[in-house]
C-alpha cells in the first residue's frame, strides 16, 4: 500500500479523532481507513493510536509520527506544485483559513474569483474562530484580523479593518438613540465573547472614552451578533466589511457616528518565506489588489 497515502489517512484520523469522519472526508470506506492505519503501524512497528468506543487519541509514537507525516506531506505538496506550476498555469491545492464572518462576507467570493483565473487550482477554506497551528493543520495562508499578529508568522497587510457600533432602527426607536458614549451603559449591548466583552473604547479626535457596557448577549462569532442587532436585539460592535451592506439598505444604523473604535488590520499570515509556492504568491497578490480597490 502507498505509504504517503497511509500518512495522509493517519494525519486525518489524528486531526478528526474519528475513523468514520476521515472515511467521509477522503471518500473511502471505514475499513480502508482502518487498513491504512494498521499498515502504517506495522511498517513502523509501533501503535500510533489508542482506540476506544468513544475516542481516538495519539500515543507517544503517534505524536512523533504525526509531526513527521505532516512534514513529509507538506514537502510532497511543494515538490508537486513546483514541478507542475509552469508558465501561467497553477495547479494543486491551497488550504486557507479565516474567521467565519470574513469567510461569509468576503473570502468565499474572493476565492471564487481567484479560481476563475486559475481553474486548475483547488481551494480548501477552513472557516474557524480558533487560532489554528498553520504547520500542524497544513494551512498555506491564514487571514487574521488583529492589532498585533502572531510574531512567529510572516504577515502581509491586506487592508485596514474599521469597526462601528450599529443597531436596528426598531431598537433605536424603542430604546432611544445614544448621544454620548456614557449612554451605552443603559442600553442592551451585544458583545464579542473574545474581544472587548465588557469595555468598549471609543475616541473622538483627542478625546477618549472607555465604557463598561451591560452585555445581555455575547457570542464568539461576529455574524451571530450582526443578526441579533438586525432583529432588534441591541447595539453591536461590527467590522465595516460585514456591516456596510446593511447600513446601505437601512436595516442597521450607525450609533455614535462621531466616535471611532480602535482600528485593526487584516493580515495574510504564512509560516515562512522559504519555498513559498507560486500559487500562494499568486493568491497573496490577488488579495492585496482586491482589498485595495473594492469599495468594501
Amino acid at each position: 500500500m502507498d505509504r504517503l497515502t497511509a500518512m495522509q489517512v493517519f494525519v486525518e484520523v489524528a486531526n478528526n479523532g474519528s475513523f468514520s469522519a476521515t472515511a467521509d472526508k477522503l471518500d473511502m470506506s471505514r475499513a480502508m481507513v482502518t487498513r491504512y492505519v494498521a499498515e502504517l503501524e506495522q511498517w513502523l512497528g509501533a501503535r500510533l493510536l489508542q482506540r476506544t468506543t468513544r475516542s481516538v487519541t495519539l500515543t507517544d509514537a503517534g505524536e512523533n509520527c504525526l509531526r513527521r507525516s505532516q512534514q513529509m506531506l507538506a514537502l510532497m505538496e511543494n515538490v508537486e506544485e513546483e514541478s507542475s506550476n509552469h508558465g501561467d498555469t497553477l495547479r494543486g491545492q491551497l488550504r486557507i483559513t479565516c474567521s467565519m464572518s470574513f469567510a461569509y462576507s468576503q473570502m468565499a467570493a474572493a476565492v471564487v474569483d481567484f479560481l476563475k483565473q486559475h481553474p486548475q487550482l483547488k481551494m480548501d477554506l477552513n472557516a474557524s474562530e480558533g487560532a489554528l497551528n498553520l504547520i500542524e493543520s497544513r494551512i498555506d495562508l491564514a487571514i487574521r484580523i488583529s492589532a498585533e499578529p502572531d510574531p512567529s508568522l510572516i504577515g502581509r497587510v491586506l487592508a485596514p479593518c474599521h469597526s462601528v457600533l450599529v443597531a436596528s432602527p426598531a431598537y433605536l426607536a424603542q430604546h432611544g438613540v445614544p448621544q454620548t458614549p456614557a449612554d451605552l451603559a443603559t442600553h442592551r449591548c451585544l458583545s464579542y465573547a473574545n474581544f472587548g466583552k465588557s469595555v468598549w473604547k471609543l475616541r473622538r479626535g483627542a478625546e477618549t472614552s472607555e465604557v463598561r457596557v451591560a452585555s445581555h448577549f455575547s457570542a464568539n462569532e461576529a455574524t451571530a451578533l450582526l443578526w441579533a442587532a438586525r432583529t432588534g436585539g441591541g447595539i453591536a460592535l461590527q467590522p465595516t466589511y460585514q456591516a456596510n451592506m446593511y447600513l446601505r439598505d437601512g436595516s442597521l444604523q450607525v450609533v455614535l457616528p462621531d466616535w471611532k473604535l480602535p482600528d485593526m488590520a487584516i493580515y495574510a499570515l504564512y509560516p515562512s518565506r522559504k519555498h513559498l509556492s507560486p500559487a500562494v504568491r499568486a493568491l497573496l497578490d490577488f488579495l492585496v489588489e482586491r482589498f485595495a480597490t473594492l469599495p468594501w
